[in-house]
């Protein structure tokens, strides 16, 4: 007898868990388009003395596009030029990696006045909670 699979809706998935999506449709992508080239990407800031990370850039590369999933500078540390710095340091290694453009989203009351600064473009908008608030997602050619 063939059971069906069992449907599991949840708020706290292990990165196990998360690991077997990704990982999954990595290899799907590279199946389809024979092309194996997914990395993670990271600019780390991280405090002198301690060595904690106290914020920075995380995303991937992967069929010539460069994600920025993440990017966070606690207040502390903003307009001394580091976050120009860090978004620089990623899309050079974007453009090392051969990505042709990147991507990103960020919200109405986040930063999208900074990527357009650096040259990034919104593409696209959608409401979102609070009232007035959008997501911005933007786009920036990186070759």
């Amino acid at each position: 007898m063939n059971r069906q699979p069992e449907l599991v809706l949840t708020d706290a998935p292990s990165s196990a868990e998360i690991a077997r999506i990704s990982d999954d449709l990595d290899q799907f992508n590279v199946d389809a388009a024979a092309i194996q080239d997914r990395r993670p990407l990271a600019v780390l800031v991280r405090d002198a003395d301690s060595g904690e990370v106290r914020g920075g850039l995380t995303g991937r590369t992967s069929l010539g596009l460069m994600f920025v999933d993440l990017f966070h500078l606690p207040a502390s540390l903003r307009g001394q030029g580091l976050g120009s710095r860090i978004l620089q340091m990623a899309e050079q290694e974007g453009r090392r990696r051969g990505c042709k453009a990147a991507v990103l989203y960020t919200i109405s009351f986040q930063a999208p006045g900074f990527y357009q600064r650096h040259g990034w473009e919104a593409f696209g908008e959608i409401a979102c909670d609070p009232p007035g608030t959008r997501r911005i997602f933007m786009t920036k050619k990186l070759a």
